[in-house]
């Protein structure tokens, strides 16, 4: 790693923007199923900025934690992806995917919905990621990438107007109904980048990842905080008081880091490992002696760490004030006076929530020995009315915390936690109101499969409303995307839709998932992904073995790896499954790097193999390298700007499908990206998906 005080850099500095102003109160009834989440409170603790899509696109609220007044604060298309409200409660910062698409750029707006400007990532070429606030509220942190979007030879390019609201964003170009980013300088194509051209030799393009300090008035000139050449992650997530040290999460994935920054100099006075997940990993005591980590640094699950600095920044000792033997911390955040923290642990998928006291740091110049960590006596735990909870707003109130919370019973929404009393925000979605008319909520069941090789793996099992017990059904074999993520016990729309056409899921934790120790995360890495291919068996004869599901009218289904894992599923095990339905998967993982965005590519090399050292490993990995052997129908889905898993994956397998005279389709999503985030897009996807499944499963 090299940290530089790049002068290109400069280049990406952030300009700010004007907007124009499209806020408004919203005096329409909300749809009875909506979702709300990420949720920023304000100073006060009274009143929190959330994105909801009541709308029918993910878009930036804000409302009283007690009342039902809301309003919209930007109304344009582009979907909102995170929010935080600033500490002195001027502005409410956001980032925005213009598009549907991948890369993001940070807004600014007044809680009243007024000066809405664009901060960072509207230069050409340029991405923006959101950081943390200064603690007086005057800056923002950012980290403006420098764009190097997959190019295509052979191919005509041809500049065309982007989607509305880009004027301000990277150039668009139109690739048959697809969106790329092209370069400023003329609208030329950029050389081949996110990995190599198969046979070329060619080693993935660098770009750089700068962090800047952004005064949200324009009255002040963008500061450097730290740069990266080649960098496949960064993110300021916190920032000393005295503004002498910034806390950096970067690093590719299954090797994060926490770095500490001295902002004078830009200069690394200590590096930690720390989990992968949630970035936003730890923060600094009031006195900058102690920082708080997330950290699976040589343990099995991530724990709460200490770390004790000196003046200088530089590490003394570290200790770990809060662990558990059988589960991992999950997202850990910091009270505003940085004495409290509250913590989320997840259990098998359940999340568990406690309030810590945290002692204070000890002052600059005191052996760090002397520091008695928290003990387990100042740990309270809150209890929860749903399963999951998906993000922590810390409040005035340390006793108070806002929470997004999600539930097998109920659509995503915001509670509000006074002194450990869960109260429904009342402009979220009222748990009655989660299922239409006359359908049955499902409580899934968890699984625990037994590996061929004697690995436990995990899942969940959904069963269709009405069926009797000991009566085999038609089953869905669904795989998440990660493959780190884990499957939870959450209302997943999609699921719901085949559960009421009859449909029984599966949705299992082959290994590579996370929440199951670090062991388990790593156990699909290099050749381990071929027993990650066979786990999708084992995990389909557990459920046939059960009794649960007819093994006549088995299918297999998968978002981005689990897309993967689907077409890989078809063609290793091709006389399992009836049908499949890949979902932004990628079919020939050495296509996939040449294709894909650089720094995905760089993550992505740790995962499966790095595109030119293990070049037969990935082809042997690829479904595509045994597509003569598939037997069954599919069905592929993909965003049209998806520039995560370019479109050509799910193309080149549909069309070597069909050229085997298999029933073979492609659904096209428009205005999306890798993450499908259009309310009338999911309902698409959900329906078509059903209606194929429905159709290819039936006697």
């Amino acid at each position: 790693m090299t940290a530089t005080r790049d002068p290109g850099s400069a280049l990406y500095a952030p300009e700010p923007a004007p907007l124009a102003d499209t806020s408004a109160s919203y005096d329409l009834p909300p749809p009875a199923v909506h979702g709300c989440w990420y949720p920023s409170a304000d100073p006060s603790g009274r009143h929190v900025a959330f994105i909801c899509d009541r709308a029918g696109v993910p878009q930036l609220w804000t409302g009283p934690v007690d009342g039902a007044e809301v309003r919209r604060l930007d109304a344009d298309p582009h979907p909102v992806t995170e929010v935080s409200w600033s500490p002195d409660g001027r502005w409410i910062a956001y980032t925005t995917a213009p598009g549907g698409g991948e890369l993001t750029r940070v807004l600014c707006v007044r809680p009243d919905g007024s000066g809405r400007h664009l901060l960072a990532g509207g230069e050409p070429g340029t991405s923006a990621r959101l950081g943390c606030w200064q603690h007086d509220g005057s800056a923002l942190a950012v980290t403006v990438t420098e764009s190097a979007p997959p190019g295509h030879t052979g191919r005509h390019h041809a500049e065309v107007p982007g989607p509305p609201g880009t004027e301000h964003a990277p150039h668009w170009a139109g690739r048959d109904g697809r969106a790329v980013l092209l370069d400023p300088a003329g609208g030329r194509i950029r050389p081949p980048a996110g990995g190599v051209r198969p046979g070329s030799g060619q080693e993935p393009e660098e770009r750089t990842l700068s962090a800047y300090l952004v005064d949200p008035e324009g009255t002040a000139a963008p500061v450097l905080l730290f740069s990266e050449r080649g960098a496949a992650n960064q993110r300021v997530c916190d920032l000393s008081r005295d503004g002498r040290l910034a806390l950096v999460y970067r690093g590719p994935r299954g090797r994060r880091e926490a770095l500490v920054v001295r902002t004078v100099d830009s200069a690394v006075t200590c590096a930690f490992p720390v989990a992968d997940g949630d970035p936003w990993i730890g923060g600094f005591s009031p006195s900058a002696g102690t920082l708080w980590l997330r950290s699976d640094a040589g343990r099995e699950y991530a724990a709460l760490l200490a770390a004790h600095l000196d003046a200088r920044g530089e590490l003394h000792t570290t200790r770990v004030v809060a662990e558990r033997e059988d589960c991992g911390l999950e997202l850990l955040a910091l009270g505003h006076d940085g004495r409290r923290a509250v913590l989320a642990w997840n259990r098998h998928g359940v999340s568990e929530l406690e309030l810590l006291a945290l002692e204070s740091a000890p002052p600059h110049g005191t052996a760090p020995d002397s520091v008695t960590p928290p003990s387990a006596g100042d740990a309270r735990r809150v209890g929860l009315p749903h399963e999951v909870v998906t993000r922590i707003a810390p409040t005035a109130d340390p006793d108070a915390p806002v929470v997004a919370l999600s539930g097998s019973r109920r659509h995503p929404g915001v509670w509000w936690l006074p002194h450990g009393a869960p109260l429904r925000t009342p402009w979220s979605s009222r748990d009655e109101d989660a299922f239409p008319p006359g359908l049955t909520p499902v409580r899934p069941t968890p699984m625990r499969p037994v590996a061929r090789d004697g690995l436990q793996l995990g899942g969940w099992y959904y069963r269709a409303p009405g069926r009797s017990p000991g009566e085999p059904a038609p089953c869905v074999l669904h795989l998440h995307g990660g493959p780190e993520e884990q499957e939870r016990p959450v209302l997943e729309p999609l699921y719901l839709e085949l559960l009421h056409r009859g449909l029984d899921v599966f949705a299992p934790d082959v290994r590579g998932s996370s929440g199951h120790g670090r062991g388990f995360v790593d156990a699909d890495l290099g050749t381990g992904r071929f027993a990650a291919i066979d786990d999708v068996a084992d995990c389909a004869a557990h459920v046939m073995l059960r009794g649960l599901a007819d093994p006549r009218r088995m299918a297999v289904m998968g978002r981005s790896y689990g897309g993967y894992l689907t077409m890989a599923s078809l063609v290793w095990h091709p006389d399992l499954f009836r049908t499949g339905v890949a979902v932004c998967g990628m079919s020939d993982l050495t296509t996939f790097f040449a294709g894909t965005e650089p720094w995905i590519a760089q993550s992505a090399a740790h995962k499966y193999g790095h595109p030119e050292r293990d070049r037969d490993l990935l082809r042997a990995l690829s479904p595509m390298s045994r597509v003569d052997a598939l037997r069954a129908p599919v069905l592929a889905v993909h965003g049209e700007h998806d520039t995560n898993v370019p479109p050509e994956e799910s193309e080149q397998f549909v069309r070597a499908a069909r050229e085997r005279g298999l029933e073979a389709e492609l659904l096209l999503l428009r205005d999306e990206g890798h993450d499908f985030r259009r309310a009338d897009n999911r309902r698409l996807f959900r329906r078509t998906a059903g209606d194929w499944l429905e159709r290819h499963l039936a006697d």
